[in-house]
């Protein structure tokens, strides 16, 4: 009896140790899920597009993220508000080897992905875009004489239509894909043109970066007024035209 009693004991005790604890699952998918927030960069709060460090503070962004910063005369870190040297930041080349090794859930189709190719992924993952078609329209706390936010598209910054690089204003847009993407051949959608009124969605450049150097050398915001179309638009600037010779 003793002996049964012993192997019973053993038994359930080799069972407990081949099953993981609720806690013990519910840790590694907390775990898997905090990877990428320990890869995001705190300004743009998605995960690092090619990182670079403060040497002074040893903080990390996105290069892009922190050019800003390094075009005023005293920059201070943005996270730590440290003065800096904008001559002592480097390129964070042991972020970037972790970004290929470690892999986190979409937080959309929960797809594992490696973190360095986590930013194209979501731009083109049906969940995600589903997600954010959901997110709740804009009301205000409490009355105002100011109209409400109708669903325009966002016409302030756009993303990269080869790597999905995000919070590109139309400048950055032409630099960041003059520096990076110059001999790319792949024909892509104008992020900037899509988000016109008369812009087609569908419709892919040939030459992006010629078209890209060419027509978005300046700002729309400057010469265009996004309530008429396009034909009272052309009208609109005939007629100043021929107001002003």
């Amino acid at each position: 009896m003793a002996m049964f009693r012993s192997f019973v004991s053993a038994s359930a005790q080799q069972l407990r140790q081949q099953q993981p604890s609720s806690g013990a699952a519910g840790s590694m998918s907390s775990s898997a899920e905090s990877v990428e927030s320990q890869f995001s960069c705190p300004i743009c709060l998605e995960v690092f597009h090619k990182p670079v460090s403060i040497t002074s503070c040893a903080h990390t962004f996105c290069g892009e993220c922190l050019q800003p910063c390094l075009q005023v005369t005293s920059p201070l870190c943005p996270l730590c508000r440290v003065p800096f040297d904008p001559k002592k930041v480097d390129r964070s080349s042991s972020v970037e080897k972790q970004l290929g090794s470690y892999k986190a859930p979409c937080r959309g189709c929960s797809k594992k992905v490696a973190l360095v190719k986590m930013r194209s992924h979501i731009a083109s993952c049906s969940k995600v875009q589903e997600q954010m078609a959901k997110c709740p329209k804009f009301v205000p706390v409490v009355p105002t004489s100011q109209p409400i936010p109708s669903n325009i598209p966002n016409r302030s910054t756009f993303v990269c239509p080869f790597c999905g690089a995000r919070n590109l204003d139309q400048q950055l847009l032409v630099k960041h894909c003059m520096d990076n993407h110059r001999n790319d051949p792949n024909k892509v959608v104008c992020p900037v043109c899509s988000a016109m009124p008369w812009g087609d969605p569908s419709y892919k450049s040939s030459n992006f970066l010629q078209h890209l150097f060419h027509r978005h050398k300046f700002s729309y915001d400057t010469f265009v007024d996004y309530s008429i179309d396009e034909e009272a638009a052309l009208q609109a600037a005939l007629a100043l035209s021929l107001a002003e010779n």
